[in-house]
């Protein structure tokens, strides 16, 4: 009972309160000690808001249920022609990926190269905005470049 009429003093901020520090819960004990009591008049009282704001969506259109979900992987499922290409490739991107974290755990507890590969890291995002971006006429060059490559994947160039 103690413990908790310390800590409503506590977070009501009563003035020239001396609280026994035993008395306080650990929550509360981050107020300052001096001489082995806890003085709560040091402490600003705190200021309670009555403002509640709760987060919400009217517009379900975008959402799907589970079952529309489910159904549509259903669908999609059976669209696929040769299954087994599809599992070995998946399986193969699921290895890689695994692959790809060894590798980097790998290179990540070597001392100094993650902060060299970082260094690395900056001076080429330097060097990509000094070319593409800072000019006008160099980013119409990256959105040629970009629109050239999107034309490539596509297979429409």
């Amino acid at each position: 009972m103690a413990a908790a009429t310390a800590y409503t003093v506590a977070l009501l901020g009563a003035a020239g309160a001396r609280v026994p520090a035993a008395a306080v819960p650990r929550s509360a004990a981050l107020l300052p000690r001096r001489g082995g009591v806890l003085r709560l008049q040091d402490a600003a009282p705190p200021r309670l808001s009555l403002l509640r704001v709760r987060a919400a969506s009217d517009d379900t259109s975008t959402s799907a249920s589970g079952d529309e979900i489910v159904a549509d992987l259903k669908a999609k499922w059976e669209a696929i022609e040769d299954k087994p290409t599809f599992l070995l490739y998946s399986g193969g991107a699921v290895v890689a990926l695994w692959l790809t974290t060894v590798v980097v755990g790998a290179i990540n507890s070597v001392p100094l190269l993650p902060k060299i590969l970082e260094l690395v890291g900056l001076g080429y995002t330097g060097w990509f905005v000094y070319r593409y971006l800072l000019f006008k006429e160099s980013r119409k060059e990256l959105a040629t470049d970009i629109e050239t490559l999107k034309k490539k994947i596509a297979g429409t160039e």
